[in-house]
């Protein structure tokens, strides 16, 4: 009989396991969104801790990977696109020669780099 109750709270669990194991992506997701309240509520930010709670509840119920994904190969495809276009911009200032303008599609074409790079540092591999 001692036996029987901590298999059935296994059994009660594991559909909880598995879901988070199905969805490892909306797993790690979950557990920022958690830090991030964590630190809310530690520093008095009531609208903030409830804001995130509410994001915490919709990423636990709505959240799937492969959505994720999708979301995440889309930032992917539109920060290739703004860097596209930024480099188009960077040649037409070194064409016109003034230095001020080139200085700025540089900053602005490094910029659009940045965030390429830290949405393919979010791509699982």
């Amino acid at each position: 009989m001692k036996a029987l109750i901590p298999c059935l709270l296994l059994v009660a669990a594991l559909p909880a396991l598995a879901d988070s194991s199905a969805n490892p992506l909306c797993e790690t997701k979950a557990e920022k969104i958690e830090k991030q309240l964590q630190a809310a509520w530690a520093e008095g930010l009531t609208g903030k801790a409830k804001g995130l709670s509410a994001a915490l509840d919709g990423v636990r119920e709505n959240c799937s990977d492969k959505e994720l994904m999708r979301e995440l190969q889309t930032r992917i495809d539109k920060a290739r696109d703004e860097i596209r276009e930024r480099e188009a911009d960077l040649r037409d200032a070194e064409l016109s020669g003034d230095p001020g303008k080139i200085a700025k599609r540089q900053a602005k074409l490094d910029e659009a780099m940045q965030e390429l790079n830290a949405a393919e540092a979010e791509f699982p591999r």
